[in-house]
């Protein structure tokens, strides 16, 4: 890739690198293709946002990195996962133990589900602390109490010795975030951090996350449905449809110069707040494929409008479309933000 050739040229080097990563889950009803053969990197404080309809394999791929995908009945069945050159894949359980939460963490979709409903948030974070920082129970308090007042939490002292459910739910998002960042990890994969909380409570979790970032140069992955919250966040972006990412460049050339008719669905999905907010939008038509019956065509070639025979026919692989974008599709030069052309090979279109 043309950033990576610049990448050695500056003497940069990923802190995460993900090459032909592919996972799958062994169910009664067939093989589900989860994550296809997704390659990717994040270098030391960046954002790479990672957006895409529910059942994509956005989690998918974050839990394959962190070794948590639940085996039976899923497994990393290919691909590498290099932190800063080592293959966490290859890595034994008690290796990874040690990994997990020092040098990588995640924060999970559901606090409530994620945090322990029977210990303390001094408990908890207490543990992470204890284990990989190896302070004593007064140290480890101590911190905590640091942690809690760095994301936000008023009262830290009296507030450490609650339970989750004495949280709110923007809280304890806090409380997430703090036991993530809590041993200073090279990367964090932050999964939908601001699921079901109102604007005001989202806008403040991302200014805390771009603070915390820029103190300790973390390489943050953003795996979200929100292209807003991306607009905000994110140095790049990669879209993933069925498994696979479709399109990958920096924010602003994906807003500004979209090369995958999916991205320009879901830039089209947005409201808009200037004089064309009253146009109504323009949903993407179907459903996303099911994972388990997947194809050597174009998953996307149901779903797309302006189809051709060539998309029915052969998978497009990650092409170029620009200076560091790659698109998967073989008409990328004929996508557009402002919508795609029509085209007489549209008619006939897979159903």
């Amino acid at each position: 890739m043309p950033e990576d050739d610049a990448m050695a040229e500056r003497g940069e080097r990923p802190v995460l690198e993900v090459r032909n990563l592919s996972t799958r889950f062994h169910t009664h009803d067939g093989v589900v293709n989860a994550v296809n053969d997704v390659s990717f990197h994040v270098m030391p404080g960046e954002t790479l946002g990672v957006v895409g309809e529910s059942g994509c394999g956005k989690s998918i791929t974050g839990l394959s990195i962190m070794r948590l995908v639940a085996d039976p009945p899923g497994r990393i069945e290919a691909g590498e996962v290099l932190l800063e050159g080592r293959d966490v894949l290859k890595l034994s359980d008690r290796a990874v133990r040690d990994v997990r939460g020092r040098e990588i963490a995640m924060i999970f979709q559901d606090p409530m589900t994620s945090l322990n409903p029977v210990l303390t948030v001094a408990r908890q974070i207490g543990e992470m602390l204890r284990r990989h920082m190896g302070l004593d129970r007064a140290g480890a308090r101590a911190r905590t109490v640091e942690l809690l007042a760095m994301v936000g939490i008023p009262n830290p002292e009296t507030r450490l010795d609650q339970f989750p459910h004495q949280f709110s739910g923007g809280m304890r998002q806090r409380v997430m975030i703090a036991m993530a960042l809590s041993c200073n990890p090279k990367v964090l994969i932050a999964d939908e951090p601001t699921t079901a909380l109102d604007v005001t409570i989202q806008a403040q979790i991302l200014d805390l996350m771009r603070a915390l970032q820029a103190r300790h140069r973390t390489g943050v992955m953003m795996i979200t449905h929100s292209m807003g919250v991306v607009a905000g966040i994110a140095d790049r972006v990669q879209v993933m449809y069925a498994g696979s990412i479709v399109e990958t460049a920096s924010t602003e050339e994906i807003f500004a110069n979209p090369r995958h008719p999916y991205t320009v669905g879901l830039l089209q999905s947005i409201p808009r707040l200037d004089s064309r907010s009253r146009e109504p939008l323009k949903p993407i038509r179907g459903l996303p494929p099911d994972l388990s019956r997947l194809s050597d065509r174009c998953a996307f070639a149901p779903r797309c409008a302006h189809v051709r025979q060539k998309c029915l026919e052969k998978k497009p692989p990650l092409l170029p479309a620009g200076p560091a974008h790659l698109s998967a599709c073989w008409f990328h030069d004929e996508i557009s933000a402002e919508g795609l052309p029509g085209r007489a090979e549209a008619a006939g279109a897979a159903s």
